[in-house]
């Protein structure tokens, strides 16, 4: 039987009872007395019990009216409360935010910006999973994807955050061994640490202050599939290779790496909130918004 009864006169019901009267109903529902009136007559027809007795100066509830009214009174508070969460989740972050970042970029740069988002938002629990493997952010459930280099064509959305720069590094103990490269070309004959997850892992274009391209071919004597993975072997004194700025500026910094060929450029990559849905919810806007504007004011501060 409850999928006969047409529950928008519930809300009248309830509301009836609440006036006293026809014409209060009518009135605070913006509508007419002949059609309170009929709205309650179809749901007593409809449920099959009377739910008032009214004579022309009043009314009053049957002892099921005055069950019922109980029931429906709740379920629309119920409905009222859900709506009213409903809202407060469209203006305030909250819930989980599943984020994937990149293996060398989601604990560095990532983490840190989701453990200030969660102190800002403390209705908010975050979940990194971190890989370089690009995930199917639908099947897997990700709020969001941070993705760095140069987005492929997709049918995801997606949010530039920030630039980063790519270096040419050397470890000083490689290059007082073998040599510092004083041209792009003099990179043919060094020992290349190549990033195999990258489209063109030994093949490089490097512009100079006159604006001139120079492409390269390396010849790969040492590969891994992850950037820290190549970090770790450009530290280690066994090769030349290119990584970005946020993993090797300690290291500069530090003077366990070198830059190489300071006088040239490598294009710049970029990073990017990528995204399912075409109007993101409030949680993932917020913390675009924060790791954007940690981004930039890192951005700032780099030498």
């Amino acid at each position: 039987m409850a999928s006969e009864i047409n529950l928008n006169r519930l809300g009248v019901f309830v509301a009836l009872v609440r006036a006293g009267s026809f014409t209060a109903a009518a009135r605070q529902l913006g509508t007419t007395k002949a059609m309170v009136s009929q709205h309650l007559a179809r749901l007593e027809e409809e449920l099959g019990v009377n739910l008032l007795v009214r004579s022309t100066r009043k009314m009053s509830l049957t002892d099921a009216g005055e069950r019922f009214h109980e029931d429906c009174a709740r379920v629309l508070a119920d409905a009222e409360s859900a709506i009213a969460r409903l809202g407060e989740c469209r203006n305030t972050p909250m819930g989980v935010l599943r984020v994937a970042a990149a293996a060398d970029h989601g604990p560095a740069v990532v983490a840190p910006a989701l453990a200030a988002f969660a102190e800002r938002y403390p209705q908010v629990s975050v979940e990194l999973v971190v890989s370089d493997a690009v995930v199917d952010l639908i099947a897997e459930r990700f709020d969001l994807s941070i993705r760095l280099g140069w987005l492929r064509d997709s049918s995801l959305r997606a949010a530039k955050l920030a630039s980063f720069r790519q270096c040419l590094v050397a470890s000083p103990a490689y290059l007082a061994k073998h040599g510092t490269p004083q041209t792009p070309a003099e990179l043919a004959g060094h020992r290349w640490i190549a990033l195999t997850i990258l489209a063109s892992p030994t093949r490089w274009t490097f512009t100079d202050a006159n604006a001139a391209e120079h492409a390269v071919q390396m010849r790969s004597t040492a590969s891994a599939n992850t950037t820290l993975a190549a970090h770790g072997l450009v530290v280690a004194g066994m090769g030349v290779s290119v990584l970005p700025d946020y993993v090797v500026a300690e290291d500069l910094a530090a003077g366990r790496l070198v830059t190489v060929l300071s006088d040239f450029r490598l294009p710049e990559g970029g990073v990017h909130a990528v995204y399912p849905v075409r109007q993101p919810s409030v949680k993932v806007r917020a913390f675009i918004d924060l790791l954007r504007e940690r981004l930039r004011d890192h951005s700032l501060q780099a030498p």
